[in-house]
């Protein structure tokens, strides 16, 4: 049972890891663009990256949304560091539904936002990093 649990896991992680699929992201890099993560890895030390709420899923019912799936909910979060420096980010992931915020992808937002207030009240002085391009 832990194997299949686990098994059940990591195919999760690999089509959130995804994103929205091969063709969206040869299309974001066709326009000289990079997805979520790729900016995220450029911005950050390497190595550096935690991503937060990966699993996170829409839970709307209206509008055909109750089976389309939103892989990490168009928004990837999570914190690392910067010349080592912790910073909390988030980057709006344009291959799944072209970054549309919804509930649960503002609440991704919000909550990485939280943990940078938290640690800054701690920490004086950290930054809050968004997308870069």
């Amino acid at each position: 049972m832990t194997k299949d649990l686990l098994g059940d896991l990591a195919a999760k992680r690999t089509k959130v890891l995804a994103a929205g699929g091969e063709k969206r992201i040869a299309k974001q890099h066709q326009k000289g663009k990079l997805t979520a993560r790729e900016r995220i890895q450029k911005m950050l030390d390497e190595n550096s990256f935690v991503e937060l709420n990966m699993h996170v899923r829409h839970r709307c019912n209206e509008f055909g949304m109750t089976d389309v799936e939103t892989p990490g909910e168009g928004v990837v979060t999570g914190y690392g560091t910067i010349d080592g420096r912790l910073v909390y980010v988030f980057a709006q992931d344009f291959t799944v539904m072209g970054g549309s915020l919804g509930e649960m992808h503002a609440k991704k937002i919000t909550h990485v936002m939280d943990l940078h207030f938290a640690q800054r009240s701690a920490h004086d002085g950290e930054i809050l990093s968004k997308d870069i391009y």
